[in-house]
C-alpha cells in the first residue's frame, strides 16, 4: 500500500498486458536488435529495495566476442510499487510505459544519467 494505504486495483494479467504493449511501442528497428533478454512482472522488488524495475545483464554495448552461451539477461518491472505510486489507470499505463523503456535502454548501454535527460528515470 502507498502511504496513506491507498492502491489502485490491476490484476497481474492485466499489467503484463501493459508490459507488453510498453514493449510493442519500441520501434521495430530498436526491437529487432533486442538480443537475449526477457522481461518479467514480478510483484515486488529484491530485498525490500525502492524500484520500479531493474535490468540484470550485459549490455549490447557491451558484448563481445565472449558472449556467447549466457543465460539471458532479465528485465523486471515491479507491479506493487508502480500501482502504489499511481492514482489512475491511466498513470499506471505510462508509468509501466516509462519504466520498460528505460529498463530495455539499459540493455542498450544508456546510463541512468542519460535517461534522466530523456525523461525516463
Amino acid at each position: 500500500m502507498g502511504d496513506d494505504g491507498w492502491v489502485i486495483d490491476v490484476t497481474r494479467d492485466e499489467f503484463e498486458e501493459l508490459v507488453g504493449e510498453a514493449l510493442d511501442t519500441i520501434p521495430p528497428q530498436l526491437a529487432d536488435l533486442m538480443e537475449n533478454v526477457v522481461v518479467l512482472v514480478e510483484d515486488f522488488p529484491p530485498d525490500g529495495r525502492r524500484l520500479l524495475g531493474l535490468y540484470h545483464g550485459v549490455p549490447l554495448t557491451q558484448r563481445t566476442t565472449w558472449y556467447a552461451g549466457m543465460l539471458p539477461d532479465t528485465i523486471h518491472i515491479y507491479r506493487v510499487p508502480i500501482l502504489r505510486m499511481c492514482r489512475t489507470r491511466e498513470q499506471v499505463v505510462e508509468q509501466v510505459r516509462v519504466t520498460v523503456v528505460h529498463e530495455v535502454a539499459h540493455h542498450f548501454g544508456i546510463s541512468d544519467d542519460r535517461l534522466d535527460e530523456l525523461g525516463y528515470a
